[in-house]
């Protein structure tokens, strides 16, 4: 019943910019939180950006001030604005929505809903 599409993944060089965006959709009665995490090879995902229903934003330490989450809650949608980016940025970046919705008649409460994943690579 729930979906999120995440897009703006690609190849960049050092210092270039990206922008991932993702849009949850389906049976959402509302969204509590929305970020993105990241896994590298070899790594444990790990959190990068948060924001919560009430617009407050959680970062790593790795991209504090390289990286700034937002949102659109009439879309429903997250976004991710990526700048002066590192090879050590490099991972699959997952879309997570903590939401409440209802699924074939129950309401789930706080349920967790991850994107397919995109990939970001910075590389020379």
């Amino acid at each position: 019943q729930v979906q999120l599409v995440e897009s703006g993944g690609g190849l960049v060089q050092p210092g270039g910019s990206l922008r991932l965006s993702c849009a949850a959709s389906g049976s959402i009665i509302s969204i509590n939180a929305m970020g993105w995490y990241r896994q590298a090879p070899g790594k444990q995902r790990e959190l990068v950006a948060g924001i919560d229903s009430g617009g407050r934003t959680k970062y790593a330490d790795s991209v504090k001030g390289r990286f700034t989450i937002s949102r659109d809650n009439a879309k429903n949608t997250v976004y991710l604005e990526m700048n002066s980016l590192k090879p050590e940025d490099t991972a699959v970046y997952y879309c997570n929505a903590k939401l409440n919705a209802r699924y074939s008649g129950t309401i789930y409460s706080n349920y967790d809903y991850w994107g397919q994943g995109t990939q970001v690579t910075v590389s020379s």
